[in-house]
């Protein structure tokens, strides 16, 4: 992680036209602002024009950037607003299967476990409403702060406290249903 100096010089860089210092940020945050257009999409290729819209955007926007803030909470709001309009203008014709699973390395009966596991969390997941997967996907799976949560989501920090409280019940509530479920039909 970069400090917020080293950040500012880097975006007096980039200001200044040079093109190698851009691609250190793009580089830098496209994993993570890819997965918050994934989480919202649904849908990969999708979730790849919306990231890639966003940095235009930031680059367009770039001087205009308060440095109070830091980079990447801008960026990953700007993220968020684009994958939403661009969820708006592309309304699905289908659903998505695509589940992105990482398999664990080890055995394969750890892996079959682990794959279940990750399954189980996804459905529990897609059973949420939009706002609390966004909201669980960046408080835990991406580690930021509730303030930065909230500035992507643009809602206040005790809001999201809330939210996040919620949303964790609800998959708690939706886990132990699939779980009975699932242990029904063996």
């Amino acid at each position: 992680m970069i400090t917020q100096e080293e950040e500012n010089k880097l975006l007096d860089r980039i200001l200044a036209g040079e093109r190698q210092a851009y691609a250190f940020l793009v580089d830098k945050h496209k994993s993570f602002a890819f997965t918050i257009a994934l989480k919202v999409l649904d849908n990969r290729a999708e979730a790849e024009e919306a990231a890639q819209d966003a940095f235009i955007k930031a680059f367009q926007y770039l001087k205009n950037f308060n440095r109070q803030a830091r980079f990447s909470t801008w960026l990953y709001r700007i993220t968020f607003n684009t994958t939403i309009s661009y969820k708006r203008k592309h309304k699905p014709v289908f659903q998505s299967t695509e589940k992105t699973i990482i398999p664990q390395a080890g055995l394969a009966e750890q892996n079959l476990e682990q794959h279940d596991k990750l399954q189980f969390v996804h459905k529990a997941m897609q059973a949420l409403n939009e706002a609390d997967r966004l909201a669980l996907q960046l408080f835990y799976l991406n580690e930021l702060s509730l303030d930065e949560v909230a500035t992507v989501t643009a809602q206040n920090a005790n809001t999201v406290k809330v939210r996040v409280h919620r949303a964790r019940q609800r998959l708690a509530e939706e886990l132990k249903r699939i779980l009975k479920e699932e242990a029904l039909t063996l």
